[in-house]
């Protein structure tokens, strides 16, 4: 990843920042975009935080075009910031809504309408939309969070059509993972540790994820070990959804 560039959206916490640690250190040089301040204690040349709302054109479009200036080449895109809003269609206002999609949604069409002009420069890149388990299950009440997810597999397979060969475009679909957003979610709950265990029971594995091991994934995809693969979504959810409904083990 030497003098490679990557740009990591929500990356000053959860899976974002273990993918900013991961590309750092191995050598490339990390621009992280966020609205939450970097409090990595990082202080690097190859580190370049910008404080960015990423459902705002403008404010994607500057961040872009001074990483581009700052390094000379735009290498990776990770466009990784996401919320998490409850409620189901009729109790779901319409400014939670649009707010849900201009952040999971339309942040990764703007992100990708501004990096993919320099990497059509360079001959080279790599999109990566982190999507959601959620684009292929759904739990109650999450209307406007599993649309957007779902909807980000649309958009990676045309991304991966339209600017093939030397682009490639790939949806990672985690599920349950030990970031701030799930630990802010279930602090929402009368009975956290009752939610963290049922989050922890409903995977075949018994356990929640790591960031870091859907840095990893991220990492490899990006890899010219993976450059055969483009336009596909890839679950990294601990077998979550795969079990039949009620089913448990025999004890």
């Amino acid at each position: 990843m030497k003098n490679k560039t990557v740009i990591i959206t929500g990356a000053s916490k959860g899976i974002g920042l273990a993918c900013a640690t991961l590309f750092y250190e191995q050598g490339a040089n990390v621009a992280l975009l966020d609205i939450s301040p970097d409090k990595s204690g990082i202080n690097d040349e190859r580190w370049f935080y910008t404080a960015c709302d990423v459902s705002k054109n403008n404010e994607v479009q500057h961040a872009i075009q001074n990483t581009h200036q700052k390094f000379g080449r735009i290498d990776f895109l990770i466009n990784n910031a996401g919320i998490q809003r409850y409620g189901n269609v009729t109790d779901t206002a319409e400014d939670e809504w649009d707010l849900v999609m201009n952040v999971n949604l339309k942040s990764q069409y703007l992100c990708a309408k501004h990096a993919i002009p320099f990497m059509q420069q360079q001959g080279s890149g790599v999109v990566i939309n982190v999507s959601s388990v959620q684009a292929f299950v759904s739990q109650q009440n999450v209307a406007a969070y599993t649309t957007a997810k779902t909807a980000l597999l649309g958009l990676t397979r045309s991304i991966a059509v339209d600017y093939a060969p030397n682009i490639r475009c790939v949806a990672v679909c985690p599920g349950t993972i030990d970031t701030p957003m799930l630990r802010d979610s279930i602090a929402l709950s009368p009975d956290p540790a009752a939610v963290m265990q049922e989050c922890i029971d409903m995977h075949p594995v018994h356990r929640i994820g790591k960031p870091e091991e859907v840095a990893e994934l991220i990492y490899f995809l990006c890899s010219d070990k993976a450059s055969f693969i483009t336009g596909q979504a890839f679950r990294i959810d601990g077998g979550l959804g795969i079990t039949i409904a009620g089913s448990k083990k025999d004890s």
